[in-house]
């Protein structure tokens, strides 16, 4: 028989803090997995579409210069397309597009290109460069002269081109000369 005058040893409730440490772990973690799930916040994502977008145009620069040394002209012109797309303001951009016209021989196409890279920064050196290829293709030899000037002011001394250069505007000044010299056709 069990002597009712020995001492109840009560046990605290668990419970309760049980149920407590529970709603903790749901709330906490329907946070974390909502953080992970729906990513972080705006700007974060932001941050990452901008960082796709530049690794893109990277990407796409690269393959159209790739393109423009193994002459696939149209291949170049693609890529500098989308180049331009997602950067309209890069001068180097429409440099290049403009050299994948030029070898296709679409001069006027190429020299707005080159004139629009040379707007967007007058220190680009190639747009110059090109503004008088195109010219030259133009049959346009003053412009082709007065462009490849402004690219051997701007060059260095010992560029690789530089020879190139005044050989070119030696060449239109004489071509200007002889046709100034002839005088013109009577029907």
């Amino acid at each position: 028989m069990a002597d009712a005058t020995l001492p109840v040893h009560k046990r605290p409730d668990v419970r309760i803090l049980a149920l407590a440490v529970t709603v903790l772990l749901v709330v906490g973690g329907g946070y974390l997995l909502d953080r992970w799930i729906n990513g972080s916040s705006e700007a974060d994502l932001k941050t990452h579409v901008d960082q796709k977008r530049k690794e893109e145009i990277d990407r796409r620069f690269q393959q159209g210069v790739v393109m423009l040394h193994a002459k696939q002209y149209e291949h170049a012109i693609t890529a500098f397309h989308r180049v331009l797309q997602l950067a309209p303001m890069m001068p180097e951009a429409h440099v290049n597009m403009g050299f994948a016209l030029l070898g296709q021989k679409r001069y006027k196409e190429a020299l707005d290109f080159f004139d629009g890279a040379s707007s967007l920064n007058p220190n680009q050196m190639n747009a110059y460069y090109g503004m008088a290829e195109a010219f030259e293709g133009l049959g346009d030899y003053r412009g082709a002269l007065e462009a490849m000037e402004a690219w051997l002011h701007r060059a260095k001394p010992d560029d690789p081109f530089r020879r190139r250069a005044e050989a070119a505007v030696w060449e239109w000044r004489e071509r200007i000369a002889r046709t100034a010299a002839v005088p013109p056709r009577k029907n």
